[in-house]
């Protein structure tokens, strides 16, 4: 049986659960802040509470695999604990990784975060395509068998990024325009969205690249890295309707305990102007309670 693919199941999570990407980035100084010991334990209570309080309602949540990696094998363990709870309660898992790397080794990576019989298999993966958009074809293979997603690094937040993103081609275009071109023709025909998406930082101002490439469109960079929701239309024009906004410390710092969240909206809820009609929501519904 032929798997359902990503691009369509994000898109119909997206259309019911809103396009709120939120990352689970467990940094030492917000364990800290949540007054929790940096060590497993405190990795475990923290990542558990994230996913207890987010997974039945936002549309897709992004562990940062190095901050779990960071321990170990045991954080390892963590971490394909939260995979799957998350995935349980009706969540898209991301895994952001940012894998890149040639041949047999892609292959290797492509098999830890794309084969289903792999306990840190996800919905997705994020990818590193600057060894050549090429080097990526075991992951972009793995993830059409599994229906399973790759969002592949285009414009990034980061301003070094911009030394090799935005240099030019030998046939004039940027890098990270020929990049997501490759991708524009991996989700060449795919309905309702592709499955091969981008990440395109959101605080780029005009990004000034062409982003109709019929996929997702990773933002990260709202919050604690400046941009806000009212900025999406100015970065993605047209494409705004395919922007998943990427948002962690701007919800993760309001844990454990965020007043006002006990069973209730979270106040903030910030409109995308300038496209369809959408809405891009900081839903903190549940309190963030560690127990």
């Amino acid at each position: 049986m032929i798997p359902e693919p990503f691009g369509a199941r994000l898109r119909r999570a997206m259309d019911t659960r809103g396009p709120l990407c939120v990352g689970i980035d467990p940094h030492a100084s917000l364990l800290t802040a949540w007054g929790l010991n940096d060590d497993v334990a405190g990795l475990e209570r923290f990542t558990r509470t994230v996913v207890e309080a987010l997974a039945d309602r936002v549309a897709v949540l992004k562990p940062q695999s190095a901050f779990f990696e960071r321990f170990g094998s045991r954080g390892i363990a963590v971490l394909e604990k939260a995979v799957e709870e998350a995935r349980a309660a009706g969540a898209l898992v991301l895994m952001d990784a940012k894998r890149g790397d040639i041949g047999s080794t892609m292959g290797a990576y492509a098999a830890t975060y794309l084969d289903k019989d792999s306990p840190l298999f996800s919905d997705a993966v994020t990818v590193s395509p600057y060894l050549g958009f090429g080097s990526l074809r075991p992951a972009l293979d793995a993830a059409v068998l599994s229906g399973a997603g790759v969002f592949v690094l285009a414009l990034t937040s980061n301003p070094e990024g911009a030394e090799v993103q935005r240099a030019t081609a030998t046939d004039g275009r940027s890098l990270a325009q020929l990049m997501l071109d490759h991708m524009a023709a991996e989700n060449e025909g795919a309905t309702p969205l592709g499955s091969v998406g981008a990440v395109v930082g959101a605080t780029l101002g005009d990004a000034g690249v062409n982003l109709a490439i019929n996929g997702p469109l990773l933002a990260p960079g709202i919050g604690a890295q400046g941009a806000t929701p009212a900025d999406l239309p100015g970065v993605f024009g047209d494409a705004v309707g395919n922007v998943v906004p990427s948002v962690s410390r701007g919800v993760l710092s309001q844990g454990p305990d965020v007043a006002g969240g006990g069973g209730g909206a979270h106040p903030r809820h910030a409109p995308v102007r300038g496209g369809p009609a959408r809405r891009v929501d900081f839903p903190m519904k549940k309190r963030l309670v560690i127990e």
